[in-house]
């Protein structure tokens, strides 16, 4: 196979399996945010339905550290593409099943149990996705081009997102209130599977990358690479956690949470705010594409130390407007959040890795992104949900500032590893 063919196979394996993943995790994020609450909760209220709904949509990113330890542990010490088909086939099997899940008007508390059993399902198989894919086209990539390479992860996001929400979108434009909340929302979840069956054949096609072989060849893998973290690198975990704040918290807020506001707080057409949502989209691959350039023309830390800048003053302005400005207005402002998320999420595929020697490098970037996304993702919308009642949005465009903090913080404090030889493609 000559070079060109080779890294646009690994290139194609790790687009398409994390934009598969991304599909499945919005999907849930989008119908956690329209649909879940009356479906699976009690009717107490809609604000504590909602509430339940979005808590069931954060249960993910709980497990996500749990699967990024258990796919991080195999990634160490059996290898990236096995890890990587795995995770790929988790995911996809508990999306699927959502598809099938009673309600609670079916099934009483059993529907909510399964409902984030299978939410829990999604996490896990999605804590050893992303940190394999990066590894995935960063240990290929030319020199010169790592943050490039690592950016074909981070593009899955936006081609997941547009699946997702126009699917959505599609679905809420031929079907009434009534048959999308009966059956319509299901099919997004049975999609899913066509989805997994196309990644799967593109990660089996693919061979291990040249650093893990290396190092294999150089010294066994550790016995428990979670535990040599832990002794050698904790520093370095704990500023990884924090470099990726930003990125969760940005396109949380400015998607799932949004949606959620807009249209039940301010009353907007839901077809308004995903067609809205979709044409924003457009910006966070082009933020992902231009930060991947710039980081490696200059540096992967620089260029996410700039958007953590811009995210702290994203968040000044992201309440007033999603409170009281005009639709146009509001796009402005999710096509801005969603081009700076491009800035703190772009170059993470060149970066975390930079962090961890190849021996415990999975499960290190693995651990790392999983738990800045408890921070980011999971506490972010409910924060959100809760500040938005409480203080009104202006509360909430605080916490985007402060998720920017903490990923300056992060990038300031990260200490890279020296870098390792490997033998070059054949």
């Amino acid at each position: 196979m000559t070079p060109i063919r080779a890294n646009a196979r690994i290139l194609t394996a790790s687009l398409v399996g994390t934009a598969v993943e991304f599909y499945d995790f919005y999907v849930y994020a989008t119908a956690a945010a329209l649909v879940f609450g009356p479906l699976f909760f009690p009717s107490e209220s809609a604000s504590a339905q909602l509430l339940f709904s979005l808590m069931s949509f954060g249960l993910a990113f709980f497990a996500r550290p749990v699967g990024a330890i258990a796919f991080g542990h195999f990634g160490d010490r059996v290898g990236r593409k096995s890890t990587l088909v795995a995770s790929l086939m988790l995911m996809g099997l508990s999306t699927l099943l959502i598809a099938f899940l009673p309600t609670y008007a079916m099934a009483g508390w059993i529907a909510p149990a399964l409902l984030c059993l299978l939410r829990f399902g999604q996490g896990f198989g999605l804590g050893g996705e992303w940190g394999g894919a990066a590894l995935l086209a960063v240990e290929n990539a030319p020199k010169g081009w790592e943050a490039r390479f690592g950016a074909a992860p981070q593009l899955g996001a936006p081609l997941g997102f547009l699946a997702a929400n126009g699917l959505f979108l599609l679905l809420g434009m031929n079907l009434s209130e009534a048959d999308f909340a009966a059956w319509g929302w299901r099919i997004p979840f049975l999609l899913s599977a066509v989805l997994v069956i196309l990644g799967l054949w593109v990660r089996l096609r693919i061979g291990e990358t040249p650093a893990f072989r290396a190092a294999v060849e150089k010294a066994p893998p550790p016995l428990v690479p979670l535990g040599r973290l832990l002794s050698h690198h904790a520093l370095a975990v704990l500023a990884g956690s924090a470099g990726v704040v930003a990125c969760f918290a940005v396109f949380y807020l400015s998607t799932a949470f949004a949606l959620s506001y807009l249209t039940g707080t301010r009353g907007f057409a839901r077809e308004t705010v995903l067609a809205l949502q979709l044409a924003a989209n457009c910006f966070l691959a082009m933020g992902i594409v231009c930060a991947a350039i710039w980081a490696d023309r200059t540096s992967a830390k620089r260029v996410l130390a700039a958007g953590s800048l811009a995210t702290i003053a994203l968040g000044l302005v992201f309440g007033p407007v999603m409170d009281v400005a005009p639709l146009p207005v509001v796009f402005a402002t999710s096509a801005f959040a969603l081009t700076i998320m491009g800035l703190v999420y772009g170059p993470l595929g060149a970066w975390l890795p930079t962090l961890f020697p190849v021996t415990v490098r999975y499960t290190g970037v693995s651990v790392a992104f999983n738990a800045g996304g408890i921070v980011g993702g999971a506490l972010a919308p409910i924060a959100a949900n809760l500040l938005s009642g409480a203080g009104g949005t202006a509360l909430v465009g605080l916490f985007l500032s402060a998720a920017g903090v903490m990923t300056l913080l992060g990038v300031i404090l990260a200490r890279p590893v020296p870098a390792e030889p490997v033998p070059a493609i054949m």
